[in-house]
């Protein structure tokens, strides 16, 4: 959770890096992404930090603007649910539990929809390096470790607790032993390379 300038200065290195950015800021085009990404974290922040009059104001400013990218890109994704090295593949619907907890270098595809169901709150909690395919459905109280890739159109309604797999199918099955490192921007693993 963003509660100091030091953690958006992290998340906000790491999501550059997860998107594989290497220039200093977002283009004029075709970088809506990553100027989503910016404004999910600076609003973030400023939520978190909402006690502060200044932030307080601030806050309303950045959910007015957040929320008109939202509706834009498709997406409905909540506060404070993404730790750090999110990577948002392609515009299109994602639907986001506000209760899911989602782990670090999280890269999530478009069409996917990670929640809750029959009325309970209870959500997902996703560990970190975890890849989510297109048109994903990770439904319920349940939990999937490190390093699992889930394949396109998934459905995972139960617990996968062995870390570094390949999950796929409706209801999702472990189908191979390869981690989703190859899914996300290997960036990420290089050593000294995080930002911590």
């Amino acid at each position: 959770m963003i509660q100091t300038k030091e953690d958006l200065k992290k998340y906000l290195i790491n999501d550059k890096k997860a998107l594989g950015k290497t220039y200093t800021r977002p283009k004029l085009f075709n970088d809506e992404i990553w100027k989503f990404e910016i404004l999910l974290r600076k609003t973030e922040y400023y939520y978190n930090n909402r006690n502060k009059i200044f932030h307080k104001i601030m806050y309303f400013l950045f959910m007015y603007r957040f929320h008109k990218m939202r509706i834009k890109l498709g997406y409905s994704i909540p506060l404070n649910v993404f730790d750090y090295g999110l990577s948002i593949a392609h515009r299109g619907t994602i639907v986001v539990n506000g209760n899911c907890k989602i782990g670090k270098n999280c890269r999530i595809q478009e069409s996917t929809t990670i929640g809750s169901t029959n009325g309970s709150n209870e959500a997902p909690k996703i560990g970190n390096n975890v890849f989510i395919g297109s048109g994903a459905r990770i439904i319920g109280n349940i939990r999937i470790a490190d390093d699992i890739a889930i394949g396109a159109n998934a459905v995972v309604n139960k617990n996968f607790l062995d870390n570094g797999i390949t999950i796929a199918g409706v209801p999702a099955k472990k189908i191979s032993n390869n981690n989703s490192h190859s899914n996300l921007n290997e960036q990420l693993f290089l050593v000294g390379e995080s930002y911590e």
